[in-house]
């Protein structure tokens, strides 16, 4: 029996106040794409840490996918805030396991997408290649009656649909 340990690896906020700190500035920082939502919204911030002299500071970030263009600016954006807070030693370190899954999003981070008129993900990410067939919620009407236009929308993790009901087209974020 195998386990998806994407799943099982949530980030969590620091419970020393030193790198407690730097979390809530990193945070504060929002993705490129979707500005609507912070790093912190979209699981792609992990960890930080201060060094225990206090200098040392690292942020600790996992892209959406390999490729994603977005993270040069995201790096350039939490040194930029740490930097603004005195942080002038800090670094940002990219992993890329466990891979990022939409499973790491926040709650809030998903009801903002709403509010933006991006459908967001629904359900659990597989642990292995399952396609399945889903309703997607249109974001402006609420209806399910709703089909997907093409596979990759604005960006990768965005598949474009359409409502049938009010007609509208919607991004939806995928389940990842």
């Amino acid at each position: 029996m195998s386990t998806d340990t994407r799943t099982s690896t949530a980030a969590h906020r620091p419970a020393a106040p030193a790198a407690a700190a730097v979390w809530d500035i990193a945070a504060t920082v929002c993705d490129p794409e979707i500005p609507v939502l912070t790093i912190e919204d979209l699981g792609v911030l992990r960890d930080a840490r201060v060094g225990p002299d206090g200098t040392g500071t690292t942020v600790v970030i996992t892209p959406t996918y390999s490729g994603c263009p977005a993270m040069d600016a995201i790096r350039d954006d939490v040194l930029a805030a740490l930097s603004a807070h005195g942080y002038t030693d800090a670094r940002v370190e990219l992993v890329l396991a466990p891979a990022w899954t939409t499973d790491w999003m926040t709650e809030d981070g998903k009801a903002k997408l709403n509010r933006y008129g991006i459908a967001p993900p629904t359900g659990k990410a597989a642990a292995g290649p399952v396609r399945v067939g889903l309703s997607v919620k249109c974001p402006q009407c609420s209806s399910l009656n709703t089909r997907e236009l093409t596979r990759f929308g604005s960006t990768s993790c965005k598949a474009l649909y359409v409502c049938q009901d009010c007609r509208e087209p919607f991004d939806y974020f995928k389940v990842l």
